[in-house]
């Protein structure tokens, strides 16, 4: 409001507005100022990889990038219900980034997001069980209104790893939303979850069959 207030000055503005309307400004300033600060904290606290906004996709329905689709998204309704979306193709045809993408529209509509590739994920929770602060962990990834899971599938979890990631799905279930994002096309997650079927079949069951997918496909993007 003190910037507004200085900038009315200088401008001479200020001589020229009505109480009503010169309060009008300073709010209004106030106000958004107050929505820029928090959408960049929001940013910042998500750690993404990128710097993407919806309006940086590169839309191509051959690709399996519909304009339509995604901007049916950028709503974030999908948060509101606890919706899951799964991004598979091979390197490089922008799974990433369409992952940010979404991540950023989601903080700049209000919404808590973390970004995390699985090694990283697997990193925080072993520190965590380290310094004893493992529930508090989980508690936060339950409490965080987007997950972004990047790199799935680039190993097989191991037995402690699959229950970890099994807990997660599970406090997030049609409650928080998780975007997934893997090389590997869906049907064959199962082989990287496979040391415990009986996880397996949980896990899948809560984020394949009602997720929003998308395939995308061609060459890579990284190319000259």
């Amino acid at each position: 409001m003190a910037q507004c207030w200085l900038a009315l000055q200088e401008t001479r503005k200020s001589d020229t507005l009505s109480f009503n309307d010169g309060l009008q400004l300073l709010l209004q300033s106030e106000q958004d100022q107050r929505k820029e600060n928090r959408n960049a904290r929001l940013i910042k606290d998500a750690h993404f990889r990128y710097q993407v906004y919806i309006e940086d996709l590169r839309f191509d329905a051959a690709r399996g990038l519909e304009r339509n689709r995604v901007m049916g998204l950028s709503t974030c309704d999908y948060i509101r219900k606890g919706v899951a979306i799964t991004i598979t193709g091979a390197s490089g045809t922008g799974k990433s980034w369409l992952g940010t993408a979404l991540g950023y529209q989601a903080c700049l509509s209000g919404f808590k997001v973390a970004y995390f590739n699985m090694q990283k994920l697997f990193e925080h929770i072993t520190m965590a069980r380290i310094e004893s602060q493992l529930p508090r962990f989980f508690d936060r990834m339950a409490q965080t209104d987007l997950l972004i899971l990047d790199d799935f599938g680039m190993k097989v979890l191991d037995g402690q790893q699959l229950l970890d990631f099994m807990e997660i799905v599970e406090d997030r279930h049609a409650k928080k939303s998780t975007i997934i994002i893997s090389q590997l096309p869906v049907a064959d997650w199962y082989d990287v979850l496979k040391k415990n079927t009986t996880a397996a079949d949980a896990i899948l069951d809560r984020i394949v069959h009602t997720a929003h997918r998308f395939e995308l496909l061609g060459d890579t993007l990284r190319k000259k």
